[in-house]
């Protein structure tokens, strides 16, 4: 196997997290039962307060990077505008040149105080890869990405509930520009969502309760091989809640809970049309031109395991913030991810440091599992408050 294809396919596996996974069926037969994407890198958190907090922000209070959690949440940004960089080294226990990086920011439109705009861009760098498919001509360097630029627009469609919608244009390009095998492609995606927060009365204090939620990449399919296999993108549910609660004037803590479920059809496999070979050529036809708002709905009824196996697809994250006098943060988390379907589980933990200007926030990964590659990622977020910025000069 040349040195091109081995590392597409190993960083197809583990770096955006789309390998098959083993199923045991009841009758102890050993299946497979992968939920296959196109460009799952879409889903990876991009900044350090969101995986602080375990992969969490559905329902976190708003912040500059909201536009990929919840867009909703933007109609409720205290200030007039902001924007915020990330960076986020990937995988560093197995390869130095692959990283996500991510520019978002948001602008409160009017003076009602009712609706904002926002946008950001994802930049996921494979690095350099070395084609040596053909012995007989000079080794070509290629560097694989793929990117995404976003526009939201939310408003509030009450004093306490928002609702927003962000357009998104994807383009993947595996480098390899001469062959049939990876060709570049584009894709245009949507999300919808909402967000919505109330003061309530826990014990003596006034704590405030928010949820939200978020379908995210509804959009075309993508193909490497100009269209004799198209691929879903990585259509997402994710619903949230949190309680933010007073200590005392000055420390606050929130807790928060997300749910998510990727919204994309199993792929027919083999293993399920033994001695079919013709059932299981329609359906994996069937399959290939299903379009994608079909596969959304399909998604809900189609695991191997049927209800049980629906249920397994959830994975959860539970997240907690402290904060001391709205400057200084420290946070934790936890992601769960069903064994046969990912098994991702771990840890993570951070802090954060805010000025009148800008904000300092970074994250760390701990993984519960063995020799999991993403165990000791590290998120990085810069973020600035255009107000305090402009009253800098005022």
């Amino acid at each position: 196997m040349n040195v091109f294809r081995y590392k597409r396919l190993y960083l197809t596996a583990l770096v955006l997290l789309s390998a098959s996974v083993a199923v045991q069926a009841q009758d102890e037969k050993t299946t497979f039962a992968p939920i296959n994407m196109a460009i799952p890198s879409l889903t990876i958190a991009p900044d350090a307060r969101g995986g602080a907090m375990g992969d969490n922000g559905i329902s976190t209070s708003p912040d500059v990077n909201s536009q990929f959690w919840n867009p909703s949440k933007n109609a409720f940004q205290f200030s007039r505008a902001g924007v915020s960089l990330s960076y986020t080294p990937w995988l560093r226990k197995l390869v130095n040149d692959v990283a996500l990086a991510y520019l978002a920011g948001y602008y409160k439109l009017g003076e009602g105080d009712l609706q904002a705009i926002g946008g950001s861009l994802r930049y996921f760098s494979l690095g350099e890869v070395t084609d040596t498919r053909n012995s007989t001509d000079i080794p070509q360097r290629l560097y694989p990405y793929e990117m995404a630029v976003d526009l939201n627009y939310s408003r509030k469609l009450s004093e306490s509930y928002a609702m927003g919608v962000a357009l998104r244009f994807i383009r993947s390009d595996m480098g390899a520009q001469n062959t049939d095998e990876m060709m570049p492609d584009n894709a245009f995606a949507a999300d919808v969502s909402g967000y919505g927060e109330k003061y309530i009365i826990t014990g003596s204090s006034e704590s405030l309760w928010s949820y939200g939620f978020n379908i995210s990449n509804i959009g075309t399919k993508i193909s490497y091989d100009g269209g004799m296999k198209n691929q879903f993108l990585p259509a997402k549910l994710q619903i949230g809640t949190g309680l933010l609660y007073p200590l005392d004037d000055y420390n606050r803590i929130g807790f928060y809970l997300d749910l998510s479920k990727y919204l994309v059809p199993s792929e027919p496999l083999r293993e399920f049309y033994p001695n079919d070979e013709e059932g299981f050529l329609a359906a994996a036809t069937d399959y290939n031109n299903m379009g994608a708002i079909n596969g959304i709905f399909k998604s809900f009824t189609d695991s191997p395991g049927g209800a049980s196996g629906e249920l397994k697809e959830i994975m959860a994250s539970v997240g907690v913030e402290y904060s001391y006098n709205d400057r200084f943060f420290l946070r934790g988390g936890y992601y769960y991810e069903n064994a046969n379907l990912g098994n991702r589980k771990y840890f993570s933990a951070g802090a954060g440091f805010r000025m009148n200007v800008f904000q300092l926030d970074a994250a760390y990964l701990i993984s519960t599992v063995p020799s999991n590659p993403l165990d000791q990622t590290l998120r990085l977020s810069l973020s600035f408050d255009m107000d305090g910025l402009k009253n800098l000069f005022r």
